[in-house]
């Protein structure tokens, strides 16, 4: 009997490869032709799992987004102790946006990935949906966590309450702007990630919590040394 193609399998396999060649020289000039090598599967596999490149490239783009959406909802289930710390929500919103932010630099290759997919969507209507319907779904649950982290930190007179929905859009436009400024090495991962501590503290009315998640850093935490490729750059 011929052997049964696993055909979602066959289109993350696809996925794989777009995703690689993105890494390696950005979206620009990827063929049909060059998945299909990169995959190791016939143009012809190709084209029976995607009607258009269209399609490929935001399939490609979900299967990314899917990587790192895993990520961000097992550190919102990975709430801190609160007998450990005392200001478990913030340490979790942390957690959370440096996930999104693609900080580690274990997702260094992921990083490159995304902003090559964020400036192909300026010029591609469906990957720019597709961008919208990712930043929209990760929406309720900042806002969710910043109610819980502004709990027990109610607005005081003089303070500027720009709601958890206000907020929350402020925190994702943050996180999303510190993956280029790590990746390009303007700031190392650790400054970025101080960065995030300190707009929480600010927005959830709250101190941050006290110690940051264990990253690589160049130095003090400040800018990267700009001959220091590996250690510079997500």
């Amino acid at each position: 009997m011929p052997r049964q193609v696993d055909h979602e399998e066959r289109r993350r396999r696809i996925a794989e490869a777009v995703c690689a060649l993105a890494d390696s020289s950005g979206l620009e000039g990827v063929t049909l032709r060059d998945v299909a090598t990169q995959a190791g599967v016939s143009m012809g596999a190709v084209q029976r799992c995607f009607r258009t490149k269209q399609e490929m490239l935001v399939f490609a783009l979900d299967h990314i987004g899917e990587r790192v959406t895993e990520r961000v909802s097992e550190r919102a289930r990975s709430r801190t102790d609160t007998t450990a710390d005392p200001d478990p929500a913030s340490a979790t919103l942390t957690r959370v946006l440096g996930e999104v932010a693609l900080v580690d630099e274990a997702h260094r290759a992921e990083a490159r990935v995304w902003l090559a997919f964020v400036a192909q969507a300026a010029v591609t209507p469906e990957l720019a949906a597709a961008l919208r319907n990712r930043y929209t779904a990760l929406h309720p649950l900042l806002v969710r966590l910043l109610g819980a982290g502004r709990a027990d930190s109610p607005v005081t007179d003089g303070d500027v309450d720009a709601g958890p929905d206000q907020a929350a859009r402020t925190l994702l436009a943050l996180a999303d702007g510190l993956t280029t400024h790590v990746l390009i090495g303007h700031l190392t991962p650790q400054a970025a990630l101080a960065l995030l501590h300190a707009q929480i503290g600010a927005l959830t009315r709250t101190s941050p919590p006290a110690a940051l998640p264990a990253l690589p850093a160049n130095g003090t935490g400040g800018p990267a040394p700009a001959n220091d490729e590996e250690g510079s750059a997500k």
